[in-house]
């Protein structure tokens, strides 16, 4: 069994942490909140009082939920008493990526991204879809730890920025899909059609798919809370996509509506602490409608 030190305790975090304690690691965790850390204390992990000592183990897990908490908590002074080998599994830009990656390295730690696919119940059974990227014997020394976490463990290359543009990538498509069950619910349900049967025809034929079966479930009940991701990570993961373009020259034509989306929810005092399905809100309620007549 491995030595790890796991920073970031948050929803998934916390998931990922305790499926790697179940599976018999020795867990080091930091948390900024140390109270976060208590199921998996008294699960059998160890609480240190930095993200320094946790990096100190040889080998490291981050989960962070952006570039501001990852480069804040991952500065120079916690990489400075790195070892051995830094696995960041957060949703964090590729430029950041790059940072980090440089920051670790002149610090001689290998540096591995491997952002996660999955909600916190998916990672809590060991079932993610894990994107990774970064030298090829660095990814093979962590793979069996990856392995414990996910289904699958996705090679994307030797540059970690890889890994977190096609998380990006991936996060933009989920988007769209909340984006058009949100507006063909919309229309439908005006028509006198019950959602839970619009919904039930869209995954028996065209649409049978994780995203769609989930999220569409989530938008015909309006179970938002409590939220696996919260309304402004996904706005987060719509700014790096446009980001990740801007850096190759892609366009895209649909970003700007979606970032009004996404503007109109977070200016909602209902929907912003909500899941980012409740994006499809905005549709359902009229508000897009009604912030363009404002505008």
């Amino acid at each position: 069994m491995a030595r790890i030190g796991f920073v970031g305790l948050g929803t998934m975090g916390s998931a990922m942490a305790r499926r790697l304690v179940d599976a018999g690691h020795e867990l080091h965790v930091w948390n900024r909140s140390p109270d976060a850390a208590a199921e998996l204390v008294a699960a059998g992990a160890t609480l240190v009082a930095s993200p320094g000592e946790a990096l100190a183990t040889g080998l490291s897990i981050s989960m962070l939920a952006d570039d501001e908490a990852a480069e804040g908590v991952l500065d120079s002074a916690a990489v400075a008493q790195g070892r051995g080998i830094h696995v960041n599994t957060a949703s964090i830009s590729p430029a950041a990526a790059d940072r980090l990656e440089t920051l670790f390295r002149d610090a001689g730690v290998a540096y591995v991204a491997a952002p996660v696919l999955g909600r916190p119940t998916v990672a809590a059974a060991g079932k993610l879809n894990i994107l990774a990227a970064g030298a090829a014997e660095s990814v093979d020394e962590v793979l069996p730890i990856l392995e414990t976490l996910g289904a699958r463990v996705w090679r994307l290359g030797d540059r970690p920025r890889t890994a977190n543009a096609v998380k990006v990538a991936v996060n933009y498509n989920i988007i769209h899909a909340i984006q058009a069950l949100g507006e063909s619910i919309a229309m439908t349900e005006r028509q006198g059609v019950d959602p839970r049967l619009f919904h039930e025809l869209l995954t028996s034929t065209l649409f049978d798919g994780v995203v769609y079966r989930g999220y569409g479930a989530e938008i015909v009940d309006q179970a938002y809370a409590p939220p696996g991701f919260v309304m402004r990570l996904g706005f987060k993961d719509l700014r790096l996509a446009e980001e990740v373009a801007a850096e190759t020259g892609t366009a895209l034509p649909t970003a700007d509506a979606m970032r009004r989306v996404y503007e109109i929810a977070l200016a909602h005092p209902d929907l912003e602490h909500l899941d980012w399905g409740a994006a499809a809100e905005v549709m359902r309620r009229g508000l897009y409608d009604t912030h363009t007549e404002e505008q």
